[in-house]
């Protein structure tokens, strides 16, 4: 399936598109939740670690609360309006990323065909040569978050005929895919694949958003999430041999039930219980770094694997300097991911403004 880049960052030595809601407004729980996953999905790219995913499935995360902010959107708004303003939102920093990106690839002397019409609007994987695919393959993330946005609007309008029913069937395709019908290894079968592993959590975020959790008892939530974790990781261990690996990445079915459980219980401590993260207010640094996240979510998403790859040739120059070798760790995979971060930053500071002025803003370095 499409999904993180498979493996760390190779050793040093040897070489808010979601959001629509007004400040006052945000729910500075769920804000948290997307900042720690935008972490996760960084830290899994510089060290490749594969039970990242077991303690916290970002993706399954992220698309559980792009799914609740959809169903608001769609509550307050006609269908064609909430999908353009999405797309608004989501393409310009796309576009931005990509004249970098497929720029540098085509200077290589990479030859696209047809297929470039993806760098556009990314239906499907948009296409790249080896050299560069470090750095695009994380699109898959925005290609199913866009087909996500187009079919929302039917997937609400289902939803709601029976909420609970339809929730649970949303596990169906992922069961279907994986036991009955094999996709074909292509753009189709792997965009496929990637709906299917996350249309629960999409789905999910509908019930948060309507008010259907808060009306489920917990033994009715916490059992079957519960069961559903069991499940997705008796799968992912159980077919350890079959598939090379335990990363969740690589196993869509464990990843689809891990996913549904684990962002379930979230989901549901924020409707049933309350949990709230009001008090980060308190903590001014540390709420004006969820508040950056949030409102940078899309660049940073984009733009942190290229600074990953990028600080691998910075910190191969450090090792010129004797002593920049004698006192800094520059073996270190952690060293990496600290470069990483500061060059995260430069291009948030350089590019994040494009996501102002998707959102019909006024453009700033920072929010």
């Amino acid at each position: 399936m499409g999904a993180h880049s498979k493996g760390a960052v190779r050793a040093v030595h040897t070489v808010r598109a979601e959001g629509d809601a007004a400040p006052a407004a945000r729910d500075r729980y769920f804000d948290t939740l997307r900042a720690l996953a935008l972490v996760r999905v960084v830290a899994y790219h510089a060290f490749g670690w594969p039970w990242a995913g077991l303690v916290f499935p970002s993706m399954g995360v992220m698309f559980g609360l792009a799914g609740t902010l959809m169903a608001r959107s769609l509550r307050r708004r006609p269908a064609g309006v909430v999908v353009r303003s999405r797309l608004r939102r989501l393409l310009p920093p796309f576009w931005c990323w990509g004249l970098f990106v497929a720029g540098a690839m085509l200077v290589r002397g990479w030859m696209p065909g047809w297929q470039l019409v993806y760098w556009v609007v990314p239906l499907g994987d948009p296409p790249g040569s080896a050299w560069g695919e470090q750095a695009w393959e994380i699109l898959w993330y925005l290609r199913t978050y866009l087909w996500f946005v187009l079919l929302s609007p039917l997937l609400l309008r289902l939803f709601r005929l029976a909420p609970v029913a339809v929730l649970l069937l949303s596990l169906a395709p992922i069961a279907v895919l994986q036991f009955l019908w094999q996709p074909p290894d292509d753009r189709f079968g792997t965009g496929l694949l990637d709906l299917a592993t996350y249309l629960f959590c999409w789905m999910l975020g509908f019930a948060h958003r309507d008010g259907v959790l808060d009306r489920l008892k917990p033994v009715a939530v916490v059992v079957p999430s519960l069961a559903a974790l069991a499940c997705g990781a008796w799968y992912a261990f159980a077919h350890r041999a079959e598939y090379g690996t335990y990363d969740l990445d690589d196993i869509p079915f464990a990843q689809a039930l891990w996913s549904a459980g684990f962002v379930t219980l979230l989901m549901y401590s924020r409707a049933r219980l309350g949990v709230d993260f009001s008090g980060l207010a308190r903590l001014r640094r540390l709420h004006r770094l969820v508040t950056v996240f949030n409102a940078r979510a899309v660049t940073l998403y984009l733009w942190h694997e290229l600074a990953l790859v990028l600080a691998v040739p910075l910190i191969d120059r450090l090792w010129d300097v004797p002593a920049f070798e004698a006192y800094l760790p520059l073996e270190s995979q952690w060293f990496l991911l600290g470069v990483g971060w500061v060059l995260i930053a430069v291009f948030v500071l350089l590019f994040g403004w494009v996501e102002d002025v998707a959102a019909r803003k006024r453009a700033r370095l920072l929010p």
